[in-house]
């Protein structure tokens, strides 16, 4: 009937507007530092019923996703596209690590709430695979890297950065420290073989 014709992209168009509500309610009681917060809670924030949330997030690793997603693209991906266009290896790698931890930071019931936290970090962070490979190669043609460093291994080693230092009480001087031991592995002077990745050559 041309009736429910009508009303089909209403709908859609509503259900886009409750899924942005709900996500950017939830981003404001993560921001509190909320991490127990119940769905129930994050639907009363969006303006929603219970019902309506667990129709678009059936449960919180749903939720949670969908928040780290909405994180990485409004606040992390533009960065990541750039990457590839200037900058040496190591300041951008520093550099996003370092907005990834300021968000989270912002952030900060969130890694609370999502009990696979890592796990979604590192698959948001290997969607960016080509901006890393553009960057690297450019690193290892001027000789500043390993040869034997691989674009997939980039992502792994800016969660392991992530993972250790979104720890509480994390301060901004332990974060440099340790961003300071991570990255100087990447540098090639003065460096141990790395060990083949899937049956790959060794470094030479």
């Amino acid at each position: 009937m041309p009736g429910n014709d009508s009303r089909a992209p209403r709908r859609r168009v509503d259900a886009l507007s409750n899924t942005a509500r709900i996500i950017a309610a939830a981003r404001r009681v993560f921001g509190r530092g909320d991490g127990s917060g119940s769905l129930e809670k994050i639907a009363a924030e969006a303006g929603v019923g219970i019902a309506t949330l667990y129709r678009h997030f059936p449960n919180r690793e749903a939720l949670a996703r969908a928040v780290f997603d909405d994180l990485f693209d409004t606040e992390i991906a533009p960065m990541l596209q750039g990457v590839a266009h200037g900058g040496t290896l190591r300041g951008s790698l520093t550099d996003v690590v370092e907005r990834i931890l300021d968000v989270l930071v912002e952030e900060r019931g969130l890694i609370s709430f999502a009990g696979n936290f890592i796990e979604l970090a590192s698959e948001t962070l290997t969607r960016f695979a080509q901006p890393f490979r553009e960057l690297l190669g450019r690193a290892q043609a001027d000789g500043e890297v390993r040869q034997a460093l691989l674009a997939e291994d980039l992502p792994r080693i800016l969660v392991m950065g992530v993972a250790a230092l979104t720890l509480p009480g994390t301060t901004k001087a332990v974060r440099n420290r340790y961003l300071t031991l991570i990255f100087d592995a990447l540098d090639v002077r003065g460096a141990t073989p790395l060990p083949p990745l899937e049956g790959r050559d060794h470094e030479r």
